[in-house]
């Protein structure tokens, strides 16, 4: 009986140290859920990334080059993604948009290659909004259940999805087939007699029929091939303007022919048909904004975008990339913002806007999550790797937006960039090492990076419309480096050459750093133009800044110079080092990104030094012991 007392005891006491332990976990777990944390974005343009066709015809068909489905996202490809430090995937591509490939046995009408961009379209003339893209699934007329799955699947993958509105235009020929009950389809209700109002959505070129533009640079649809359609002709009457604002019956050939311009309640003479913000609405959370446009008329336009992103939120969709956000007015994005918000606080939102005036009014009256920092950060990286631009101009970069970094994304490439790897931009996949590292880790704003910048895909491929250094969004065409490390879908990189696998490891150990490390969503200062002018032998090819919280300190130093060795002894100012508390001494100093040995700070008289040797394109993160 005593024997059965104890082991009963026993049992009781292993359970409830058991459920202590339970306990602690879920402390732990709950801590590290709630603690900030950098957020990293990959963007993949969805028809490119599953695609192993390597025949890469100019202007070939989808059977000839093939394209990638929402099934190659399979659970080995997301957890190799996520492990390379990434928390959100952009869909590039998943709305319905025009086409030039026939899909009639499914329903779909066909599209006019003479009002298409190149075979497999533009992404950003969406022509059904409420279904996705047919080339994506394996099964077309099952196309939205796939999408569905891949929603599933990427959450399951510890994910989260976004993907693009493109709220500024839609595609010439807009026909919503997939809408659901009570849609009202884009411009079916429209007064066409008159060029502008309040609840049209398309503006109009009273008296005049649409004319193609006239074909430049030797351009023909679909290289000249011959079509039944690309007749050089597309019924439109009357014509509507061009989705970039062109406001003539024929747009021209740089203009955005193939999309057609959203009336959002603006006047053609620039009036506004709608309530504007109080002039402290940039102080009020999003309740508030959702609150003010309960009892207000607004245009047709902006009712039908809401219902768009809520029909998406509810499918379990993240958030949403907005494409020229700009040209859509900002009381507008207050509008649908705030309701996805009231959905879901946590979606995230990110556009394109390149106009820095506009930044503050976006993100604060517009309630943007996220823009582009292109103008400022991204460009004036650029010029540094291209051998023209300065580091000095950094410091005043980051300065001029230091009450807004947090809601500034940086990248160094995405659809609408050139490659690094480019003739055009750098023309070596190293040259983005030490930008990277700047990129990633100057800041609390998310990083970006576009599928296979991680393996230094070139863009280097002639796929029809437009020219080699970007990677073609307009045609079905394959990624050479991107395949290599996808290897016939086993997605293990087991096609990369050695230099490849190099600059991937790079990525991942840099992306989880930025993830991992607290500092990182901690404090910043800069120590380029102190050691610009305290230390011998740093030249404007280097960078140099600091990160730090209560729990880490971490030093960061990038060489974008790819030929120059340097030797300095790298200082760390006065007010730094009181900022970190540290007394006159000797500080343990370790490498976190690279193989760099470890080293000292010593802190004399109050100011740091750290003797550094740092190769070409070195780029290098010490944390303080």
């Amino acid at each position: 009986m005593k024997n059965i007392l104890s082991l009963a005891v026993f049992l009781m006491t292993l359970t409830f140290i058991g459920c202590q332990k339970t306990e602690i976990e879920k402390t732990k777990q709950e801590a590290t859920m709630t603690k900030p944390q950098k957020k990293v974005i990959y963007q993949v343009f969805t028809r490119l990334f599953g695609n192993t066709n390597t025949i890469n015809k100019p202007w070939g068909t989808i059977e000839e080059n093939g394209v990638g489905k929402f099934a190659d996202f399979d659970e080995k490809a997301l957890k190799e993604i996520k492990d390379l430090g990434v928390t959100h995937i952009w869909y590039t591509g998943v709305p319905h948009h025009a086409t030039v490939t026939d899909y009639t046995e499914f329903g779909i009408s066909n599209d006019d290659p003479d009002v298409v961009k190149g075979r497999a379209g533009s992404p950003y003339a969406v022509k059904d909004y409420y279904n996705v893209n047919p080339d994506l699934a394996v099964d077309p007329e099952k196309r939205l259940e796939e999408f569905e799955s891949l929603i599933k699947r990427t959450h399951e993958a510890g994910l989260k999805v976004i993907i693009d509105i493109v709220p500024n235009h839609v595609a010439r020929k807009y026909i919503g087939k997939s809408n659901p009950e009570g849609v009202v389809d884009f411009g079916a209700k429209d007064n066409s007699q008159v060029v502008y109002d309040k609840n049209n959505n398309f503006y109009y070129v009273v008296g005049e029929s649409f004319k193609v533009p006239h074909w430049e640079n030797n351009y023909l649809p679909l290289g000249g091939e011959k079509h039944t359609l690309a007749d050089g002709k597309f019924e439109e009457n009357p014509a509507k303007w061009t989705g970039n604002g062109a406001r003539t019956a024929q747009p021209g050939f740089y203009d955005w022919y193939e999309t057609v311009k959203i009336n959002y309640g603006i006047s053609e003479s620039g009036n506004k048909d709608f309530d504007e913000l109080p002039s402290d609405f940039d102080l009020v959370p999003y309740q508030e904004h959702f609150a003010f446009w309960k009892d207000k008329t607004v245009p047709d336009s902006w009712k039908k975008f809401r219902d768009i992103a809520l029909y998406w939120i509810e499918k379990g969709v993240d958030g949403f990339r907005y494409d020229m956000a700009e040209m859509v007015p900002v009381e507008f994005w207050s509008y649908m913002n705030s309701s996805i918000k009231m959905k879901n606080p946590e979606a995230l939102l990110l556009a394109e806007v390149y106009n820095p005036s506009l930044y503050r009014e976006y993100i604060f009256k517009g309630k943007m999550d996220y823009l582009y920092d292109k103008v400022a950060l991204y460009d004036s990286i650029k010029g540094i790797m291209q051998g023209w631009g300065s580091t000095d101009n950094l410091p005043g970069v980051q300065d001029q937006v230091k009450d807004i970094e947090h809601n500034m994304l940086h990248f160094l490439e995405n659809h609408d960039e050139q490659r690094i790897a480019s003739t055009e931009f750098a023309g070596s996949a190293k040259k983005g090492k030490p930008a990277m590292l700047v990129s990633a880790a100057i800041s609390t704003s998310p990083t970006m990076i576009y599928f296979g910048q991680e393996v230094g895909e070139p863009g280097a491929e002639d796929a029809g419309f437009g020219s080699p250094s970007r990677t073609s969004i307009f045609d079905y065409i394959g990624v050479p480096h991107h395949q290599r490390w996808m290897n016939d879908k086993k997605f293990d990189g087991g096609q990369l050459s050695e230099d490849e696998k190099e600059l991937r490891t790079f990525y991942s150990k840099l992306l989880n750093f930025t993830l991992d490390h607290t500092a990182m969503m901690g404090n910043y200062q800069d120590i380029h133009l102190y050691n610009r002018e305290h230390t011998d032998n740093y030249y404007k090819t280097l960078y140099s800044f600091v990160r730090w919280d209560e729990q880490e300190k971490f030093v960061i130093v990038a060489n974008f110079d790819e030929n120059i060795h340097y030797a300095i002894d790298l200082k760390i100012p006065a007010d730094i080092i009181s900022k970190w508390k540290l007394s006159d001494g000797q500080y343990q100093v370790n490498p976190f990104l690279d193989h760099h040995k470890p080293t000292k700070l010593l802190v004399k008289e109050g100011v740091g030094i750290i003797q550094l040797e740092i190769e070409p394109l070195g780029s290098y993160i010490f944390g303080l012991e």
